[in-house]
């Protein structure tokens, strides 16, 4: 999880189950460290259409090495496993889609490139039913990279 400090860029966009391409987005995230095991992603999004939304995670070490992430639309933790260079999301999401918020579950895989590159595929269901699917490319900032 070296990845996840300093200043990170990423740019994705929804797909829809027929692979049609429905939004399109840009985040910063400011990656920050509060001791030995706990990450804190401050995710600012900047959607194609004008809109902005945020998320912070709080991601949390466990002591067998699996991880747990909580955000204010995360619906109880996310849990997750690094293995190699690849880590291994679940979590139950509030999604406000216009009026309406729907509750969805995420599949997230990333994967380490190398030290500066993470690309992160997520498939998105609702009772069982896949809606679409996000594709994220993320690269540490220059200035941040050791």
């Amino acid at each position: 999880m070296s990845f996840f400090s300093g200043q990170i860029d990423g740019w994705g966009m929804f797909q829809g189950r027929n692979g049609e391409v429905k939004k399109r987005f840009y985040v910063d995230i400011d990656a920050t460290h509060e001791g030995d095991d706990v990450i804190v992603l401050n995710e600012k999004f900047s959607w194609a259409d004008g809109t902005k939304s945020q998320r912070i995670w709080r991601l949390t070490e466990q002591t067998d090495g699996s991880w747990k992430g909580v955000a204010g639309d995360v619906i109880g933790e996310a849990t997750g496993q690094v293995v190699g260079n690849t880590l291994h999301w679940n979590y139950l999401l509030e999604l406000p889609v216009e009026d309406k918020t729907y509750k969805v579950t995420f599949d997230d895989w990333m994967y380490l490139i190398n030290k500066d590159v993470m690309l992160n595929r997520s498939v998105m269901k609702k009772f069982g039913v896949e809606l679409g699917s996000v594709t994220l490319s993320m690269h540490r900032k220059p200035s941040d990279v050791n």
